[in-house]
């Protein structure tokens, strides 16, 4: 099937990772940093910089921040407080999304049809470390989306 690959995540024993359509790793749901890890390793090309330097970011801007994998992406959240980004790899971008982005300011530029939902797509080279540590900290002091519990 035409985008469907495999490489290795990275991690020592660890296998393949099949990378879905647009390059999107395919890892198991599961909750804490580990498979957040393995999904950043196995995030293709200039990617998986990318999502060490967001995991780096918000570990460093909400220290008590908690980690899962769901639906293919990472997940990050306030224990008791829900959830409030996740963010997942296309072929071009890095799309990071705040729950409660509508609530920021300035909100993200991207949206849709969840009126509380806004995003930022990080193309390669584009991250900008200081707007994402502004909205990953107000994202966290905001009330988070509660949508799945931990394992």
């Amino acid at each position: 099937m035409a985008g469907k690959t495999t490489r290795k995540s990275g991690n020592a024993g660890s296998g393949e990772v099949r990378l879905l359509s647009g390059g999107n790793p395919q890892i198991p749901k599961g909750d804490g940093d580990a498979p957040v890890q393995a999904y950043i390793a196995a995030m293709p090309e200039w990617k998986s910089d990318v999502g060490r330097r967001l995991d780096d970011l918000i570990v460093r801007t909400v220290p008590e921040v908690r980690k899962a994998v769901r639906w293919n992406s990472p997940w990050y959240g306030i224990e008791g407080a829900g959830w409030f980004a996740s963010y997942h790899v296309f072929t071009r971008y890095v799309k990071v999304t705040f729950l409660n982005g509508a609530s920021l300011d300035p909100p993200p530029p991207g949206s849709g049809k969840d009126p509380d939902s806004r995003w930022v797509d990080i193309h390669e080279g584009e991250l900008d470390e200081e707007q994402m540590a502004e909205w990953v900290r107000q994202a966290a002091d905001l009330p988070g989306w509660d949508g799945f519990d931990t394992l």
